[in-house]
């Protein structure tokens, strides 16, 4: 049994009136608890944590172990649940918003990771699994040797690691829309190799690896619903669709 966060920060939100997209509704229930449901249904996690806005939050109190008062950027809000746990070998970390998340799901990635004996290991889904789930859905792909991947929003991770490597992940992230600037983070020869799909899953574990001096490891994941996060009304749709479906599919 290992301990998980919940990412359900105060970010500003096109989908609802609240500032949190966590407590969107679909089918009369708020997102953020059908990933609770599906964390407590793999059987594989122990204590939950909610880091966010605790005065929004507060609702939320009675499903989980704690919330935790947070109102940073999204890595100051994993450093905040790590805190919380950091006498943990290994930590789960989750968004809030992938409300299609199983717990055979979850259940899998969690054993896969540990096995791994990774520092950090993040799940990744191939463009042919994510079509054949939800072939409404449109993710944004990256092209490696191995074909065409999407990340997920599920990731484990030793707590210990994670101060030590906010600077680089922060700096990743403030990059990301400048090659320029992203080159001196990865190398030049690195990106090129990327944006021309020459690139293997072990390169970039190796390249991730040397950066924050950890192991990383890419788990590929046949869960497609791993990578089925919610960032725009389409996707709410799309989402209500697949709901109304499998309840029709149950009665």
């Amino acid at each position: 049994m290992i301990n998980c966060v919940i990412l359900a920060g105060n970010e500003d939100s096109q989908l609802a009136e609240k500032s949190s997209k966590a407590f969107i509704e679909l089918q009369g229930k708020p997102m953020i608890m059908y990933v609770i449901d599906a964390l407590k249904a793999s059987n594989k996690v122990d204590k939950i944590a909610v880091v966010g806005d605790k005065s929004q939050l507060g609702s939320l109190s009675i499903h989980v172990n704690t919330i935790i008062d947070h109102k940073g950027s999204i890595l100051d809000n994993i450093a905040a649940g790590a805190r919380y746990f950091k006498e943990d070998d290994m930590l789960l970390i989750s968004t809030c918003d992938i409300p299609l998340l199983t717990g055979e799901a979850v259940a899998d990635f969690i054993t896969r990771a540990l096995v791994s004996k990774a520092d950090i290991c993040y799940p990744i889904i191939n463009k042919t699994t994510c079509d054949l789930a939800y072939p409404e859905s449109k993710r944004t792909y990256a092209t490696l040797k191995e074909g065409q991947f999407t990340g997920g929003n599920l990731f484990m991770v030793n707590p210990t690691i994670i101060d030590r490597s906010l600077y680089i992940a922060e700096q990743m992230i403030s990059y990301r829309k400048s090659p320029a600037k992203m080159s001196r983070v990865l190398g030049l020869p690195f990106l090129i190799k990327l944006a021309t799909g020459r690139l293997s899953i072990e390169e970039v574990e190796n390249r991730v690896s040397k950066l924050l001096n950890i192991r990383g490891k890419a788990i590929i994941s046949k869960y497609a619903e791993i990578g089925n996060d919610v960032d725009r009304l389409e996707h709410v749709q799309v989402i209500e669709r697949y709901m109304q479906k499998n309840t029709r599919c149950i009665l």
